[in-house]
């Protein structure tokens, strides 16, 4: 096998394509596309979002110091992608993109209705790694959207149709390959 070296930088794909929502203290809310977002710990539960320094909803977030990050799928793939191309400074993304502003239960960042799953956060710690800032958020609160849940009662995340973000494509997630501990699980 032969491999060719490529210049340092960030191959780690894919990644989670996520509506960030953010509301400054004068009120006005924003969303921003990040696939930089990734889980932090479970206890307490944490997650953390990184945001390049000159965009709209940094200092929204930088001066509110809560976020919701909102899953998004299939059926919002063009909003998603729409909300990470334009700038809030200049147009409001949410009649844009065709989305609605639900009010948090936790925060005062809004959630995005359409999406199958909202996670509300309240940053603990930032971090000024160079041209993005992450922003470490504690979990305070999730919401998932009933049509989702099993007829046992289960929250059925396979049945959103998520979206993941792959070195510039939006991708639908693939067949189930395994679960956990799958490798091991005797077999019969």
């Amino acid at each position: 096998m032969s491999k060719r070296a490529l210049k340092p930088g960030n191959m780690l794909y894919p990644l989670p394509a996520v509506l960030v929502s953010v509301r400054g203290k004068d009120g006005r809310s924003n969303l921003l596309t990040i696939a930089w977002c990734g889980t932090v710990c479970s206890d307490p539960p944490m997650v953390s979002v990184s945001i390049q320094k000159k965009r709209f909803s940094h200092a929204l977030l930088k001066e509110s110091g809560e976020f919701t990050v909102n899953l998004t799928t299939e059926e919002m793939a063009r909003a998603t992608d729409l909300c990470g191309v334009l700038s809030g400074r200049d147009v409001d993304k949410w009649e844009k993109a065709g989305l609605h502003e639900e009010a948090g239960k936790f925060v005062k960042a809004p959630s995005v209705m359409e999406s199958p799953v909202n996670i509300e956060c309240k940053v603990r710690e930032v971090l000024e790694l160079g041209s993005h800032d992450m922003f470490i958020g504690e979990v305070v609160a999730v919401s998932a959207d009933e049509k989702y849940f099993d007829e046992k009662g289960r929250f059925a995340m396979d049945r959103c149709g998520l979206i993941a973000y792959s070195h510039g494509e939006y991708r639908a997630l693939g067949e189930l390959i395994g679960t956990y501990g799958f490798s091991v699980r005797k077999k019969g």
